[in-house]
């Protein structure tokens, strides 16, 4: 039985505040009040930026020149899809297509998604991931997308979880998950996924 493809939106792209040097790209589709954060690059953020700001720069990116191939070698970019989440990272892949048929060509998926936005080409991912590793995160006053800060709440240990309340853990996990403490995340998410079905 095949998981059920959902289809992301690029929801926000911002500074990093708990990793230097580094941007926190956030998918999402519109059904789902989760959304999925991905620490990038500055060089793939900008690569991103830009294009959806329809910015061209005074010379290609390495993004550009992908496309330039594609086009020159006729070859289709149909979709993104970040099919798989391992040890903290995801893994995805594009999918092309040319007179010989459907081509799967492994990408980071910082590189991915800078490649999809100037395709236009869809982005997506599987309900199970979303389900593991998406978050909630809130829209600020300002209408800025953020992950409250969790830090005066991060536990120790598993025992004080209990003494969370929902709001508070959906905070923790979101900062966690943007420190990349995956292993920390998990037992957050399993003290959530407790409540839910109890």
């Amino acid at each position: 039985m095949t998981s059920k493809k959902i289809q992301l939106d690029i929801i926000g792209l911002s500074e990093s505040q708990t990793q230097g040097n580094s941007y926190v790209l956030i998918l999402g589709d519109q059904k789902s009040s989760k959304k999925l954060p991905i620490i990038i690059g500055p060089y793939e953020a900008q690569a991103i930026a830009l294009e959806l700001e329809n910015i061209e720069p005074t010379r290609p990116l390495t993004h550009d020149l992908f496309k330039h191939i594609f086009k020159a070698f006729k070859l289709q970019l149909n979709e993104v899809i970040i099919y798989k989440l391992h040890d903290g990272i995801f893994y995805s892949k594009l999918v092309c297509e040319d007179h010989s048929g459907i081509i799967e060509i492994e990408a980071r998926t910082s590189d991915a998604v800078a490649i999809a936005v100037r395709f236009n080409a869809s982005i997506k991912t599987f309900a199970f991931i979303l389900d593991t590793a998406g978050v909630i995160i809130q829209e600020s006053k300002e209408g800025k997308l953020i992950a409250n800060d969790a830090s005066i709440i991060e536990p120790s240990n598993t025992n004080e979880y209990a003494n969370l309340l929902n709001d508070e853990l959906e905070f923790l996990l979101a900062k966690l998950l943007k420190n990349e403490n995956y292993e920390l995340a998990s037992k957050v998410r399993d003290e959530i996924n407790r409540r839910k079905t109890s």
